[in-house]
């Protein structure tokens, strides 16, 4: 018994390895199109449910969809609404796994498979670079998913011979409860409703459990990988435990809808139109049942998304202030997603600060808070939420994660420079002072719109605005300068006054400058998320 359990927990792991080369290879080649295809949903959810089976079919990871969504409701580019049937179409698509288990690992030799796939992939990972070596991971993953089958296979023929499995064999509801339950527990424990998928799968093909028993562990294992997003939504962002409470609520009605009416539905035809049919391939027909009921429940939960949406706002409520919402910690599993609510939360502190410095520079009374907190604070938390961002593995990523710590940098400056905020207030009290100001005030008003608005997107023309009101104040420093000594020779002003004077031009002078430079740091990133 021990070598048959050290053969499936062998198998297991395999399969587990496998899944994980292959899922973040194929996330690292994908990612790009999963980040900007999601970005761009409008229109109906049912768009939003094709996208996210796309994705998940692309990326063999309903979790990095989930995650991925979660990211784009918190910055505000995709609507919760159109976020459910992202969610919905990510659990049609993670049915995928169970055909290409069915038809492939369990219809063909594993073993004539799972070793030139990895040997394959490792030349390809040795030799090759970038996307090569990408594709040779995933083929290595595919190998080791193939041979993990393998193992799992001959553990489950063993198994069947030592196990006794007929006392879950009658179809009453306690024995499907309870099976819908080990099914539940199969998954949160291997954190990986694939591979309770893959070994449910295997102990089918070898006999050691019936399909009536089958389809009931892949109900509860439908059930189980909500966990794996519950887990990560605990101490979240509102947006990621509302995502993890839909996820939840969806998995749920649909496996209730499965044991009440598709469950018996499949077992009917199996008993009565197999055998007329000449038989049926019990893997294939439950991967088929495991899409089956995944599709039954967006038929019946599609057109109510927007019930769903409203019901999980209630039930969870925004506490965090705005700029925090966006440093999800369960983002962090695609860093060019946590790259980006960096940068968001960034983006809010800056337009705070362009707020700021264009109503002191006017005489105007402050307004209201964008972020929520002190630039400082904001900072503080950026750091923090950084510190555990793992290397990103995409060249753009890293071009990303590389301007937005100029980003940083220069934000850091701007934040020295609001240190002299009372600057502006003298600036006022000379005509050539006050001009300057005046000319850079509607532009910074303008980039705090933008920025407060759209993050990333402050437009072009704002840029270029400026950084030629930076060269102008730059210019006029020494026509500027020399009024305000010649003010002070013909005692208009005091001397001090003067001194006090030429301090808040040389302020204003590095104010301008460091906006132009975030202004032109902004653009560049925002270039390369066109690239």
């Amino acid at each position: 018994m021990f070598a048959t359990l050290s053969l499936l927990a062998g198998g297991i792991g395999l399969f587990l390895l496998g899944m994980v080369l292959m899922s973040d290879s194929l996330k690292a080649m994908a990612g790009e199109s999963l980040r900007t295809g999601l970005a761009r949903l409008t229109g109906r959810p049912f768009k939003a449910m094709l996208a996210g089976m796309g994705a998940t079919a692309a990326v063999q990871s309903s979790t990095a969809t989930t995650m991925a969504t979660i990211g784009f409701v918190s910055a505000g580019l995709l609507s919760f609404q159109n976020a459910i049937g992202v969610i919905i179409g990510a659990n049609i698509g993670s049915t995928s796994t169970g055909w290409i288990v069915a038809l492939l690992g369990m219809k063909f030799s594993i073993s004539s498979l799972a070793m030139p796939l990895l040997g394959l992939g490792a030349i390809m990972k040795l030799l090759g670079k970038h996307r090569m070596a990408l594709v040779g991971l995933a083929m290595a993953g595919f190998g080791l998913i193939f041979a993990g089958i393998d193992f799992l296979q001959q553990a489950m023929a063993d198994m069947a011979q030592r196990v006794d499995f007929t006392q879950f064999s009658d179809s009453s509801w306690r024995t499907r409860l309870m099976l819908v339950a080990i099914g539940i527990v199969m998954t949160i424990l291997l954190q990986a409703s694939s591979a309770a998928l893959a070994t449910t799968l295997a102990a089918l093909s070898s006999g050691t459990i019936d399909f009536d028993q089958a389809t009931s562990l892949v109900i509860g294992q439908n059930i189980g990988t909500t966990a794996t997003a519950l887990l990560a939504a605990t101490g979240g962002s509102a947006s990621a435990k509302r995502t993890a409470l839909v996820h939840l609520l969806f998995n749920l009605c649909s496996a209730v809808l499965a044991l009440v009416a598709l469950q018996p539905l499949f077992l009917y035809a199996m008993q009565t139109w197999a055998p007329a049919m000449g038989g049926v391939n019990h893997a294939v027909a439950l991967a088929a049942f495991h899409t089956a009921f995944s599709v039954l429940g967006a038929l019946v939960f599609l057109p109510q998304t927007s019930l769903l949406a409203g019901m999980a706002s209630r039930l969870v409520k925004e506490s965090a202030p705005p700029a925090l919402r966006y440093l999800d910690n369960s983002l962090q599993s695609v860093p060019a997603l946590a790259i980006a609510a960096a940068e968001k939360t960034l983006c809010l502190g800056l337009a705070d600060s362009c707020t700021l410095l264009s109503h002191r520079l006017q005489g105007q009374p402050l307004a209201a808070s964008k972020s929520g907190m002190s630039l400082d604070k904001l900072l503080i938390a950026v750091d923090a939420y950084l510190a555990t961002l793992p290397v990103p593995q995409s060249a753009n990523d890293q071009q990303r994660l590389i301007h937005l710590l100029f980003l940083m940098d220069q934000t850091r400056v701007l934040r020295d420079d609001l240190d002299g905020i009372a600057h502006a207030d003298v600036l006022r009290e000379h005509p050539s002072l006050a001009e300057l100001a005046q000319r850079l005030a509607p532009a910074l008003e303008r980039s705090a719109d933008w920025l407060g608005d759209e993050g990333l997107a402050l437009r072009e023309d704002v840029t270029e605005e400026l950084r030629q009101i930076s060269g102008w104040v730059h210019e006029q420093q020494g026509t500027a300068r020399r009024a305000v000594v010649e003010g002070a020779a013909n005692y208009r002003i005091s001397a001090a006054a003067a001194l006090e004077q030429l301090t808040a031009q040389r302020w204003l002078e590095r104010v301008s400058k460091h906006m132009a430079r975030i202004a032109e740091t902004l653009g560049e990133t925002r270039a390369l998320y066109r690239a």
